[in-house]
């Protein structure tokens, strides 16, 4: 499948992209968007006026009568404390927004722009940053997730777990479920505080590791998950994190990956095309797979695959499941 073509007004429209990403952002770090909400906008500021007509132009805000309103979509995400708040997501997108920058010289040499140990753990502030984002994403998202999964007891190994949120949402809707998270020491942390903060702690055990060279205990486990990490990791690895799961399960056990993928073609979807450049420039093997390419490295781990379901929106991710054969 092949992107559609653009003409010449589109690729004017291309070029000028960046101006709409860096108004949502601007918006967001000065709390725009809370403040119609509280019907409190000041836009006697010059500048705040502008960006604000800027977003209704961009179909962030709707303006009636000189006063602006959240879109519907608005309320619902880029509010913070709203159901489907991204505002911490879109934080991180933000972050890594320089790194585009040096695009041409990732395609001269293949190596990341920036290296990865910025945000996990090197750096506090870029941490507790990147922790945030994908606390918010992962809830944004997690809820169209979750009922995919089926019924969900017993013991659940969630590897690359990140700050939490698959394993929170995971066990309030399954109330016969305990969950072991396993990430490096510094997200491991900020996992801890939030499920602290949900009351899950004698549900949810939030282990320091390395899902890359980790083993577990044989046989332990009814599930793992493994939600957006292997996008980061080379074929290789990726069975040998596979396979080192399908260890840890029980006879039957099931493995659940979603991640962004694309079809055999690696075009499609676009945004999983482009989310492939945003891998590469910032961790080594950084890339995005297809998903006839996971089912087959299941098959080297010992498991049966099973179809692949697309995830709701917002986010294009898919998941497949296997099972660990006998």
């Amino acid at each position: 499948m092949e992107g559609k073509q653009l003409d010449i007004a589109g690729i004017v429209d291309l070029a000028s992209a960046f101006y709409g990403s860096a108004a949502l952002f601007a918006a967001i770090d000065i709390g725009l968007f809370a403040e119609v909400e509280k019907g409190g906008l000041d836009i006697s500021s010059r500048g705040t006026r502008l960006l604000a007509d800027a977003c209704v132009a961009l179909g962030l805000l709707e303006k009636h009568d000189g006063a602006y309103f959240n879109t519907p979509a608005g309320k619902m995400a880029l509010v913070p404390g709203a159901p489907a708040d991204l505002t911490t997501a879109i934080r991180y997108n933000r972050d890594v927004y320089p790194a585009w920058g040096h695009l041409a010289k990732f395609a001269e040499t293949g190596k990341p722009v920036e290296r990865p140990s910025l945000h996990l753990g090197e750096n506090a502030e870029r941490t507790k940053t990147f922790a945030a984002a994908m606390f918010g994403r992962a809830m944004g998202i997690g809820r169209g997730i979750v009922p995919l999964l089926g019924e969900l007891s017993g013991r659940l190994l969630d590897l690359a777990g990140g700050p939490g949120a698959y394993a929170i949402l995971m066990c309030k809707a399954n109330p016969a479920l305990k969950c072991t998270t396993v990430d490096l020491p510094a997200i491991s942390d900020e996992a801890k505080g939030y499920v602290e903060r949900f009351g899950l702690s004698d549900r949810i055990e939030c282990r320091k590791g390395d899902y890359r060279k980790d083993e577990y205990e044989s046989g332990a486990f009814d599930a793992v998950t493994i939600f957006g990490a292997l996008h980061q990791e080379s074929p290789e690895d990726i069975v040998s994190i596979l396979s080192r799961a399908n260890r840890a399960l029980k006879p039957g056990g099931r493995v659940f990956v979603m991640d962004m993928m694309t079809d055999s073609t690696r075009t499609a979807p676009r945004f999983s095309a482009l989310f492939a450049l945003n891998m590469a420039l910032t961790t080594e093997n950084g890339w995005v797979f297809a998903d006839t390419d996971l089912k087959k490295w299941m098959r080297e781990a010992g498991f049966i695959p099973g179809q692949t379901l697309k995830v709701p929106p917002p986010m294009p991710h898919w998941i497949v499941a296997g099972t660990k054969g006998l």
